[in-house]
Formats: structure tokens, C-alpha cells, sequence
């Protein structure tokens, strides 16, 4: 008989949700995690009393009412609104695109008029193949050059020719003044930053640390009914059909003497030559009040297996790629779940609802 119901590989949302939902059904869980905390991606860490996001700004938005209760059961969350600046060649616009920023760039002072404008500057494309046909169908050649042309090819390390148009159809794109970036209904910072959510949501179930499954794969296994993988896919079934391609990220922290160094969370840095993609200011998320400021200048990275990865590249190469991957999992007994294990760019709140699916999913066929 084996010890536990769930053997969960990765700490990170997926697995703590999934975690915490079946420890309130009776289901017994083990989580492993590589490193040396848990919350994966998520993590924060408390310095001069200002909430550090370790791996890169994460905001909480949803439009799901049920989603968003559910994790409010752990956390109260500041009414942030995300409203970066964009810094390029040393001049701040504001973002995202909005009649300020046309504004700023083409002097129009109303909605017709920037409506106009955007009409007559756009590159006309019923079918665009890639992002930059898209995003020149949108917006037009200015706009494409100062905001998006260069902080893409920094991020992805391609060409946007070569990029699928999903990517940047995220972006918000308005003729009036809101420069709130996301479009949710719900949004903001949970107070007290994400690790302590985590800790919730993990009481009473128990967590390993600094543990590499694939280091005793057979071991692991042996220990429960069931395997739920959060890691890459590729890895998982030892690359037989070649590896995925991810985008990584270097993270530069540095404590600053100063009570504020930019007068925002975040500015995005657009021009090409500048090799940095944003530069985050913690305490903004949460309005900390410190005689001190932490950043986290956020350089974009080759990636190398030993790497973290954070984004899918879901270009048409690595998709045919997974997809043999997709297959051969479906008649696996593992379940897989996540941004890495599904190949596929989540939002937390995504990420939220495919777990709480995935557990509605096993206690049914349970039933059976």
C-alpha cells in the first residue's frame, strides 16, 4: 500500500492548489520542490519591509468571481493598479497605449482624434501571420518602433516576424485615458506579499525542499497511488522528442538609499540598446513605506537546461514539438498541470481554475 494518495512534483501554484483541495477530501499529498522554498515563480521575500517578488513582478487579476474568492480565502489584497511607464531612449511615456501616450507621441488631444490618427498610420492587414504584421495593423510604424519592436526582440531573443500573434494581442490598445493595464474586473496585490498565501494553503501537508525527482524518479513514484507533475514536459519524458525552448530571465536586486527611485512598481525599457527588459520597484505594489527601496532590474537570458524557464515560445517549431509530448502523455497515469507541464502561457488566476478542474476531474472518476 503506498503511503500517499498524490505525489506532487513542484510547489508552485498548480501544486499547491491542487495540494490543498485534496487535503480537504482526506487525500494524503507529498510535495518535492528543487528548490529551496516553495511558491515556485510566485515566491516573495520581506527586506526592509518592502514585499519582494524573487522572480519578476506578479500582479492577481481575474474577471472569475469564483476564482478570485477562492484565493482571498488566504489573503487580503491591496487595490493596486497596474499602470507601468515605458523609458525609451530616455524619454517616459505613459503605458499601456492610451490617448496620453498617442498624446505624447502625435500631440492629438481626444478620442476622434486619435482614432483618426491611428487610421491613417496603420498598416492594413486582414490576415496578419506574426506579431509584427499584427501589432503594425493595429498601431502603425511609431508606436510599433518606440514600445513594442525593441522590448520584443529583448524578451524573446527573435525577431517578431518569427512570433506568434497571441503574444502581444494581450496589450491593451485604448483612444481614451485609462492607462490601467489590465482589463479585469479584479486586481491587485495580496498583502503581505505571495509566500505567505502559499503557506496557507499548504498547512498541514507535507512539503520536501532541495529535492531533484529526476535524481530518483523510481523512488518518488513508489511512494504514492499517483504522480502530479508541474515541471517541464520535455524533461519529464527524458527529451525523446527533443527539447522545448524557453525564455529565461537574470535578475539583478539591489538595495537603493533612496525613498523612492522611480515613482512606480514598474518601467519597461523599449529601446533595443539597452539590455535590460523593465526595471521593478517593490515597495510601490503595496505603498510600503521604507527610508529604503529595493529594484530588480530584469535582463532577458539564452536559456540553458539549467536554467529556470518562464515562458513557453509557442512558435510553430516547438507547438509541433509538444504536441508529440501531448500525446504520449494523455496515456500516461500522471497528471500534468502548469505553465511548463501544458506548454502554455498561464496567468495565475489560469492557472487557478486548471487545478481546481483538474481535481474536480480525478475525484470524479475516483467516484467511478
Amino acid at each position: 500500500m503506498s503511503k500517499y494518495d498524490y505525489l506532487i512534483i513542484g510547489s508552485g501554484l498548480f501544486g499547491s492548489v491542487f495540494a490543498h483541495e485534496m487535503k480537504k477530501v482526506g487525500k494524503k499529498c507529498l510535495i518535492i520542490e528543487k528548490r529551496d522554498h516553495i511558491a515556485g515563480n510566485c515566491h516573495s521575500e520581506n527586506k526592509d519591509g518592502i514585499n519582494i517578488h524573487t522572480y519578476g513582478p506578479h500582479i492577481f487579476h481575474t474577471n472569475d468571481k469564483t476564482i478570485w474568492d477562492w484565493i482571498n480565502q488566504f489573503t487580503e489584497f491591496h487595490n493596486y493598479k497596474h499602470s507601468p511607464k515605458v523609458n525609451y531612449k530616455d524619454k517616459i511615456y505613459s503605458f499601456p497605449i492610451n490617448l496620453m501616450t498617442l498624446n505624447q507621441i502625435w500631440g492629438v488631444n481626444t478620442p476622434e482624434e486619435a482614432k483618426q490618427k491611428l487610421e491613417s498610420v496603420v498598416v492594413k492587414n486582414d490576415n496578419p501571420k506574426n506579431l509584427e504584421e499584427w501589432i503594425l495593423s493595429q498601431v502603425g510604424q511609431d508606436i510599433y518602433e518606440t514600445f513594442i519592436k525593441g522590448y520584443t526582440q529583448k524578451q524573446w531573443n527573435k525577431d517578431p516576424k518569427e512570433l506568434p500573434t497571441f503574444i502581444i494581442k494581450r496589450l491593451p490598445i485604448r483612444t481614451n485615458f485609462d492607462d490601467n493595464y489590465f482589463f479585469d474586473k479584479y486586481q491587485g496585490i495580496p498583502v503581505g506579499g505571495y509566500t505567505q498565501i502559499f503557506e496557507k494553503m499548504l498547512e498541514g501537508i507535507e512539503v520536501k525542499t532541495n529535492i531533484d525527482y529526476f535524481e530518483n524518479k523510481e523512488y518518488w513514484n513508489s511512494l504514492a497511488d499517483k504522480v502530479v507533475f508541474t515541471g517541464k514536459i520535455d524533461e519529464f519524458f527524458d527529451y525523446q522528442f527533443g527539447e522545448l525552448e524557453y525564455i529565461t530571465l537574470r535578475f539583478d536586486n539591489k538595495r537603493i538609499e533612496t525613498d523612492d527611485y522611480q515613482g512606480c512598481s514598474i518601467v519597461n525599457y523599449t529601446d533595443f540598446n539597452i539590455p535590460y527588459t523593465r526595471i521593478t520597484e517593490h515597495k510601490h505594489f503595496e505603498n510600503s513605506k521604507s527610508d529604503v527601496t529595493w529594484i530588480t532590474i530584469e535582463y532577458p537570458k539564452d536559456y540553458e537546461k539549467s536554467d529556470v524557464p518562464y515562458y513557453p515560445i509557442n512558435d510553430n517549431k516547438n507547438n509541433l514539438i509538444y504536441e508529440k509530448y501531448n500525446n504520449i502523455k494523455k496515456e500516461s497515469n500522471v497528471i500534468f498541470g502548469g505553465r511548463l507541464s501544458e506548454y502554455k502561457y498561464y496567468d495565475m488566476h489560469q492557472i487557478i481554475g486548471s487545478a481546481l478542474s483538474k481535481v474536480k476531474k480525478e475525484l470524479n472518476e475516483n467516484e467511478k
